[in-house]
């Protein structure tokens, strides 16, 4: 999937509602976390907000597991 990372709240008005790392698509937003990596708050992800990105894994609910990510060029 390709599309553009951003930081934006999750679970707004909920007891587990933070802010989150997404990939925005044409097709809609999906959470976006490392396959492996923590649920919350993935320190690795921060490069990624703001850039435009090609993700390999695979969709679980709201949420994208990326296997890997590759920032693509502006």
């Amino acid at each position: 999937m390709t599309g553009r990372v951003v930081r934006a709240p999750f679970g707004a008005g909920s007891k587990s509602e933070h802010d989150a790392v997404w990939l925005e698509t044409g097709e809609g937003r999906l959470v976006l976390r490392h396959k492996g990596g923590p649920a919350f708050d993935d320190k690795a992800l921060a490069k990624y907000v703001g850039k435009q990105v090609s993700c390999d894994g695979f969709i679980v609910g709201h949420t994208l597991l990326a296997e890997k990510i590759r920032i693509l060029p502006s």
